[in-house]
């Protein structure tokens, strides 16, 4: 493999004092509460968890739960959800103490969770999944041997009217594994609304829906507000956060760093706490790209997905493409990559016209793709992080006898984790150990095993904290330098400013604009993202 990164690529990660942490804590207002966390610890092999955090929780108010990846902010829900059990402390709920709850006690007092896996059963239709909970708790975490389907359907229909989902029949009937990952995040969401839950928890709910998506989701957290309904919001997009509204949590290290009105703290201030040190939201981009045209697509199309996408890239390009969940750039990433190939159109590669009629094929012609559901079409989660860079590369790594040189899989894998800065103790760990940052950079690392010549990133920032976008933009400018063309599918508009040098636009499966992200500002491409004119 090609040295494409050096053993300590990042700088400017010096943490610094931080003065004024105290300072904004403000207490909860008045009001009746529904969930006290009293002194919680909680303690893994070799990590402090949860360092003895106190947190109060009103009815009818939108708390921000915010920390970096690996902060102690999932291991808090599940103690909350009745998942994990505290190690010290205890929980109030509803005035009643527990030293623990299971998951059935947490769910009949009232709290419902939409983990960031979604926790969907694919093989069960939606208005199962949206009945799911209720059944569970009220028949003591077993499932009815058949459904009140007239009552199934009525629920199903409010609750997918309030996420704005459709709710006919046909919807209602369709299996969750045959819905895209947006529609599927809301179903999830649709799901806590019909349990009727007093206490709502979502985990990066709004990770893979675009801002029309979003815009609607928080008319309906407006509406649970109103209802009395406690919602703890967990985002690392920190505009939808302000845009909400309510109290703000900080953790930082298993410790709760500062808590208080969101609209009391600036977004540097909220970095600045959540890791320790000053991030910028400055360009990362401090060049123009002017390497040659390395990847030529012409007349790329797939039935109705997209149509007629033809563009350039150059070496050392960072070429960004946007759209709504309907404009076909989640199909287009997926073409490019082999993965569900167009049917019509070329693509050639340094001049040369290759077909990407598979993911072994693209790899064959150097092009590495991350996608978008990095748990469940990336990572093999329960293998070692060894296994998981490797996989790329395995067959070049297998000796004459057919076995893998455990020898050279061991080092290459720990270039990797050097090169990327990826924190563990030790390669042999399960990937699902690490934090979705660390988890994300395994990905990314494992297509730096390819040498690739085009990396195809779909959401590469999904699902990742402040302090791990930095690092993960950071690396995407440095294989850059190296001459890899980067095609970035994103509707992260930000992320697309920062890191792109053009960025093109896609409505209704076709290609409706052309952006040098030099020269744009934020507000202009979100006009352009929502006007309807392809």
């Amino acid at each position: 493999m090609r040295r494409l990164l050096a053993a300590h690529p990042l700088q400017g990660e010096t943490a610094v004092k931080i003065d004024w942490v105290k300072t904004v804590m403000t207490p909860v207002a008045d009001g009746k509460l529904f969930l006290e966390v009293v002194g919680v610890h909680k303690r893994f092999t070799g990590v402090h968890a949860l360092r003895g955090v106190s947190l109060q929780f009103e009815r009818g108010q939108i708390y921000h739960l915010l920390g970096e990846n690996g902060c102690g902010k999932s291991t808090l829900i599940k103690i909350i959800a009745g998942a994990q059990p505290p190690d010290e402390g205890h929980l109030v709920v509803d005035g009643k103490r527990y030293d623990q709850l299971t998951a059935l006690q947490a769910l009949s007092a009232g709290i419902e969770t939409v983990y960031q896996d979604l926790s969907l059963l694919p093989n069960m239709n939606v208005a199962e999944n949206i009945g799911l909970t209720s059944e569970l708790a009220q028949h003591d975490g077993k499932l009815a041997r058949t459904f009140d389907r007239t009552a199934l359907a009525l629920t199903a229909e409010r609750a997918l009217h309030e996420v704005g989902l459709p709710s006919d029949a046909n919807f209602q009937a369709t299996l969750i594994e045959e819905l895209p990952l947006a529609t599927r995040q809301l179903v999830a969401i649709a799901r806590g609304i019909a349990s009727e839950a007093q206490f709502v928890i979502m985990d990066e709910p709004t990770a893979s829906l675009t801002q029309k998506e979003v815009d609607n989701l928080i008319r309906v957290l407006n509406g649970l507000r109103a209802k009395g309904v406690t919602v703890l919001f967990v985002s690392h997009k920190l505009d939808e956060c302000y845009a909400i509204g309510g109290q703000v949590i900080i953790l930082r290290d298993g410790q709760k760093m500062s808590q208080g009105p969101i609209e009391q703290y600036t977004k540097a201030q909220i970095s600045e706490l959540m890791t320790g040190r000053q991030l910028s939201n400055e360009r990362y981009r401090d060049t123009e790209p002017s390497g040659n045209v390395i990847f030529e697509v012409e007349g790329f199309g797939r039935d109705e997905l997209f149509k007629d996408v033809s563009f350039t890239l150059r070496s050392g390009e960072i070429l960004g493409i946007t759209g709504l969940l309907d404009s076909g750039r989640n199909e287009l990433a997926r073409a490019l990559a082999g993965v569900v190939p167009a049917r019509t159109g070329q693509v050639r590669l340094n001049g040369t016209t290759i077909r990407l009629r598979s993911p072994s094929e693209a790899i064959a012609h150097r092009i590495g793709y991350v996608p978008e559901d990095r748990l469940n079409e990336g990572l093999f989660l329960d293998k070692p992080i060894r296994d998981n860079v490797i996989t790329a590369v395995i067959g070049k790594l297998r000796g004459r006898a057919g076995q893998v040189n455990r020898a050279k899989a061991r080092a290459l894998a720990e270039q990797i984790v050097q090169d990327l800065q990826i924190a563990t103790p030790d390669i042999e760990k399960p990937v699902q150990s690490l934090s979705g940052g660390n988890q994300q950079r395994v990905l990314i690392g494992r297509w730096l095993t390819i040498d690739p010549a085009i990396l195809i990133l779909h959401g590469p920032t999904v699902g990742v904290d402040v302090g791990s976008k930095d690092t993960i933009y950071k690396i995407m400018q440095q294989l850059s330098q190296k001459g890899i063309g980067i095609l970035l599918i994103s509707d992260d508009l930000p992320e697309l400013l920062q890191n792109c040098d053009r960025i093109l636009m896609m409505k209704k499966g076709r290609l409706a604009d052309q952006f040098d992200a030099r020269h744009l500002a934020e507000a202009d491409l979100y006009h352009a993202l929502l006007s309807e004119a392809a």
